[in-house]
């Protein structure tokens, strides 16, 4: 797997962590125990730190930026769809960010919140937990997420990890 330092600054792996061959690690870049990384994945941590909690997954394409004095944190049993992209950001346990999602610099997703597919959360929007946050721009609705939709897929993907790392191989 690609993991670059950048400078002296190199990225932080816990060992329980699943980082698939064709991701991409750069930079000050901070992932938990039983994390899981898919292909295709880019974090890049270029000029404030990157922190993936404990048993999150970052599926397939997903880009996981921080911009000059906003970092990007995302906490623990946090289930990240295929294709989407959080720049700056907070992101909070068991929250569930659905595929080719955009969530921007200073937004909040709180606790159990729910952005579904395709939204876009713009700069500075906190989506309340247990919210969902869907379209473009992301409309709020409170207490509209599926409980436990984000833990839920974040267990199911370090079993899923496990598997990876006992059964995968390249055969070419």
């Amino acid at each position: 797997m690609p993991v670059y330092a950048l400078g002296d600054i190199e990225p932080q792996i816990d060992s329980s962590a699943f980082i698939h061959p064709d991701a991409v690690i750069i930079g000050d870049v901070r992932i938990g125990p039983e994390s899981s990384i898919w292909p295709a994945a880019v974090l890049r941590a270029d000029s404030e730190p990157l922190t993936i909690g404990a048993r999150t997954n970052v599926q397939d394409g997903a880009v996981i930026h921080v911009s000059p004095g906003v970092p990007t944190t995302v906490h623990d049993d946090v289930l990240i769809g295929h294709l989407a992209h959080l720049e700056g950001c907070t992101v909070h346990d068991g929250a569930f960010i659905g595929t080719a999602c955009l969530v921007l610099h200073r937004a909040v997703i709180g606790a159990g919140a729910v952005v579904a597919g395709n939204a876009v959360v713009l700069d500075d929007t906190d989506v309340p937990p247990g919210a969902l946050a869907v379209g473009i721009p992301a409309t709020i609705r409170p207490g509209a997420a599926r409980a436990g939709a984000g833990t839920f897929g974040a267990g199911w993907y370090v079993d899923e990890s496990r598997r990876y790392l006992r059964e995968m191989r390249r055969i070419s």
